[in-house]
């Protein structure tokens, strides 16, 4: 019997244990299924990470190597190389390593860290022959950072994605001519300052409502077809060009890795692919929480930190039995605002909420409604999809309301 299993060992999986030990749970095992601790952060050499939780500029690495190091002084058991194949309804948590071959551990709770992955080729329908040189970009960063392999020399990104971003500035600096990146939708799905730093810095053209309809070359990728868009976002015929290039990175999403809960029955939210969560991010499966990307997408690694803390001292409170559930308020949201996390409230305590808007809007207010009574209105000058917006909840206001609504809206 293990108090808290934590399986991944990302920045949020790292983040809550650290939480959850600080908070009095010592009986901590971390399942990670690379070979050390770090998850994504370990070939993102560039800076950028750790200015809003340590008020300094870090590169992935660095950022990591802390959690690393507070995990390694807290003693806290770290399994590597370990692949998590199952987990069940009673918490009993199944994993493979070359070490102990298949084994079984009994938690009581469970904190689900394991990250996301690219939205690969094969879910795109791109037409066209199936050539070499297409690629992830969160591929094409390992061999570059890591592996010390360059993917091509003539590179076409589809995508605005900031992995994206950052290789199309990454892919130069190396040697590389990056023609264009071509993003299906009318605005980035990156962050200001990477449109800045990575493309404009570097002349790196952007070309908005446009994507890739095809494929060319035989054994080696020798060219794409691109097209612009219409507002259903199909591509316009008469707008097709040919693009000769070597290699296309796919920036183009990136999907939580949820398989592990199909086997407890936690309710999954259709729009962020990840569980539905309460403040403490405790998923509608009993004893199980769930914290970083795969929960929900993030878009700086510092609010991924904040989350597993968040979750590591939730779990901890539920296994020392002082968690409280004294509500059950629902977050609802309208349609220019896409969801929130959490989505339901169970304790009356400050809570901050989480939330990404639908499209790019300017001059708007957040608006918070308890039932029918505003609560906060907020304004804003801007909001994207590509940045996460929050808001805090005061303890007083959840008296007496059996809904919060976000809404936003646009001032004239």
């Amino acid at each position: 019997m293990t108090d808290l299993v934590i399986i991944g060992g990302g920045p949020a999986g790292m983040s809550a244990a650290i939480s959850a030990y600080e908070n009095g749970v010592k009986d901590i095992l971390i399942l990670e299924r690379d070979d050390s601790l770090g998850g994504i952060l370990r070939q993102c050499i560039h800076n950028g990470f750790g200015l809003h939780k340590f008020k300094e500029e870090l590169t992935g690495p660095e950022y990591a190597h802390r959690y690393a190091k507070r995990v390694r002084e807290l003693g806290i058991p770290v399994k590597l190389n370990t692949m998590v194949l199952e987990i069940t309804e009673d918490k009993r948590v199944i994993a493979t390593n070359s070490h102990d071959g298949i084994f079984e551990i009994q938690a009581k709770a469970i904190i689900l860290a394991m990250g996301c992955r690219e939205r690969a080729k094969g879910a795109l329908n791109i037409g066209g022959s199936r050539p070499a040189g297409v690629y992830t970009a969160g591929t094409a960063q390992k061999l570059v950072n890591m592996k010390g392999y360059m993917p091509g020399k003539e590179i076409v990104i589809l995508g605005s994605g900031d992995i994206g971003l950052i290789m199309a500035r990454r892919m130069t600096l190396e040697g590389a001519h990056v023609k264009a990146v071509c993003e299906l939708m009318p605005y980035s799905s990156g962050l200001a300052r990477n449109i800045q730093q990575c493309l404009k810095d570097f002349d790196i053209p952007l070309r908005l409502s446009h994507t890739v309809v095809a494929l060319h070359g035989g054994d080696r990728l020798t060219g794409v077809t691109i097209a612009r868009v219409d507002e259903s976002r199909r591509p316009i015929k008469e707008t097709y060009e040919y693009v000769s290039c070597d290699t296309l990175l796919l920036s183009c999403g990136l999907i939580p890795e949820n398989e592990l809960v199909s086997g407890i029955g936690a309710d999954i939210s259709p729009v962020t692919s990840g569980s539905i969560v309460d403040q403490d991010r405790h998923t509608s499966a009993e004893g199980v929480f769930s914290c970083g990307n795969v929960l929900h997408v993030h878009d700086l690694v510092d609010y991924v930190s904040e989350e597993g803390e968040i979750a590591g001292k939730g779990a901890a409170s539920y296994i020392q039995g002082t968690d409280v559930r004294n509500t059950d308020i629902k977050i609802s949201v309208d349609g220019k605002i896409r969801y929130s996390v959490p989505q339901r409230i169970t304790e009356k305590k400050d809570v901050t909420l989480y939330f990404r808007v639908s499209g790019v809007y300017k001059n708007v207010r957040v608006n918070i409604y308890g039932d029918d009574k505003l609560l906060i209105s907020r304004k804003k000058q801007r909001v994207a999809p590509s940045e996460m917006e929050t808001v805090k909840i005061n303890r007083d206001m959840l008296d007496n309301i059996s809904e919060l609504s976000l809404k936003l809206e646009v001032v004239q």
